[in-house]
């Protein structure tokens, strides 16, 4: 399919067939970044950020009726990978030779003990560290991509991290961590983790992921408490992250059981003195 390059199009003029020429457009088209042509979710983000701007449109009266009411964008849901806790152990301690593998291991596992993203991480500086209200050391920033303010105690684990960097060469003036390109964060934290038997497609986001689901749901915090932690305003955004685990449901059922089988107990004393 042949694709011809057109003038500027007014707003107003935006109808939903032009909305269907222009996701074939991006699904048959040329690459607009690189040999790749985008994936679906790809396309169906470029649609939103114009969705957006006729929703705009149409409060601001430019436009009388928008072309995206009867257009649903349709992303796909696609696995993210976390690790479960032997595998964040396993992680945690293995042998790391490379000096460039090992830093990008340790700020990935500091993000498996915060919850933070990488660009959440990478812009850490040492004023970030204050006193918490329980006089423990806590982080305090505002998140990259909402501005929504976050404040995270500090676990030990994360502690450690930072001490081991406290005076690292080579790193940024004032920041916490020496963090990568997100490029190189996400090749480096794949190779590790095939080097010690991680059988897993791990990217930098499968650290909050970790957090979200391993770190905090699984040992007991409450999703709202997790919630705030990950910096959502809303608690269905968490409940994509929250994946029980099977030792997690496991271990709850087996304190039902424990409840039922003492109820049925007193039940069974009660009725004996009558």
């Amino acid at each position: 399919m042949k694709h011809q390059r057109t003038g500027d199009i007014y707003l107003r003029h935006i109808r939903y067939s032009f909305i269907i020429d222009f996701e074939q457009f991006l699904r048959k088209g040329p690459s607009l970044q690189s040999s790749n042509r985008l994936n679906n979710n790809g396309v169906m983000k470029h649609l939103s950020r114009l969705k957006k701007m006729m929703n705009l449109a149409l409060d601001l009266e430019w436009v009388d009726k928008n072309p995206f009411a009867r257009y649903k964008l349709k992303f796909h849901k696609h696995k993210s990978e976390f690790l479960e806790k032997h595998e964040l152990e396993l992680l945690k301690n293995a042998f790391v030779p490379e000096e460039g593998h090992r830093i990008v291991r340790d700020v990935f596992v500091f993000s498996c003990y915060t919850g933070l993203a990488y660009s959440d991480v990478k812009k850490l500086k040492q004023g970030n560290v204050m006193r918490g209200i329980d006089g423990r050391f806590w982080l305090f920033l505002e998140r990259t991509k909402t501005n929504y303010p976050l404040r995270i105690p500090l676990l030990e684990e994360a502690m450690l991290i930072l001490e081991r960097y406290r005076d690292a060469p080579g790193k940024v003036k004032d920041a916490l961590l020496p963090v990568f390109v997100n490029q190189k964060m996400n090749s480096y934290i794949k190779e590790v983790a095939k080097k010690i038997g991680i059988d897993k497609n791990l990217t930098f986001h499968s650290a909050r992921h970790t957090f979200a689901t391993t770190v905090t749901l699984s040992n007991g915090v409450p999703i709202a408490t997790v919630s705030k932690l990950l910096g959502h305003t809303k608690i269905t955004t968490t409940q994509i992250y929250a994946r029980v685990l099977e030792d997690k449901i496991s271990a709850d059922m087996e304190g039902l059981r424990s409840v039922l089988r003492n109820n049925s107990e007193s039940d069974s004393g009660f009725a004996s003195g009558w």
